[in-house]
């Protein structure tokens, strides 16, 4: 996002306004010309460049002669001075709870605070309500997928389901669909052999098994469906941060 903060002199935007920028597409202009194809190549440098939300303020000079303290010069006759604040924004976790159990639940609980939006897909119609959800599905594992039109919407997908063969049967389209979110699976090594063993023989390759996360959450010995929800969000945190669990804080690094 770039977002036209001040300006002095003649300039083609005025302040306030905005642009926006994804890998796709381009929303928006802050006036065009030179100055604006500058910012956008920068914007796409950013945008590459980093996972996590970060900024910058720029200062640009609307003459190739344009001097001063921390000013871009542009090659233009315009003679104004345009200050822009340039935002890589990382949108928050849209998540898809695939069960609405106890798991579920409580991730659900703790999702809250953190503004994070999530939706429940359960077979059961009791389970597939949870206080809180963008939207909640009560229908066959088939038919939900048949029903959804993007899966990109969600930047996770957690199968929590009760019975294996409902996961089994979501692990199974998901790594044939062209989801290109993480995928978290809640089970046992057992569970997990089981599925895995199926993925290959129906032709799914090792190296799509090995980005699905099983079990899900960071090992912190959780045991109750609150301390697993703790684990489980907290890995997710780090993956959009960026963050390696492992690594350890300053002090561990000194």
């Amino acid at each position: 996002m770039a977002t036209v903060m001040s300006t002095s002199g003649s300039v083609p935007g005025k302040t306030g306004a905005r642009l926006a920028l994804t890998e796709d597409s381009i929303i928006g202009t802050i006036g065009g010309a030179g100055l604006e194809k500058k910012v956008i190549q920068r914007l796409q440098e950013m945008l590459s460049q980093s996972v996590t939300a970060m900024g910058e303020v720029h200062t640009y000079g609307l003459n190739k002669g344009a001097k001063g303290y921390e000013v871009i010069p542009l090659d233009s006759l315009c003679g104004g001075r345009v200050t822009l604040a340039l935002e890589v924004i990382i949108a928050m976790p849209h998540i898809l709870l695939m069960g609405g159990g106890h798991c579920a639940k409580a991730i659900s609980l703790g999702l809250q605070p953190l503004g994070w939006s999530f939706s429940v897909h359960d077979t059961r119609e009791e389970y597939s309500t949870i206080d809180g959800s963008v939207e909640s599905h009560h229908c066959t594992v088939a038919e939900f997928f048949a029903l959804e039109e993007s899966l990109d919407r969600f930047s996770d997908i957690l199968l929590l389901g009760h019975d294996w063969q409902e996961d089994e049967e979501r692990l199974l389209t998901l790594l044939n669909s062209t989801f290109s979110g993480r995928i978290g699976v809640i089970g046992s090594r057992s569970k997990w052999q089981a599925f895995e063993q199926k993925a290959l023989s129906v032709g799914i390759g090792q190296e799509s098994l090995d980005a699905v996360n099983c079990p899900i959450g960071l090992n912190i010995g959780a045991e109750s469906p609150e301390e697993i929800a703790i684990a489980v969000i907290a890995e997710i945190i780090a993956s959009c941060k960026g963050v390696d669990p492992d690594d350890g804080n300053w002090r561990d690094q000194s």
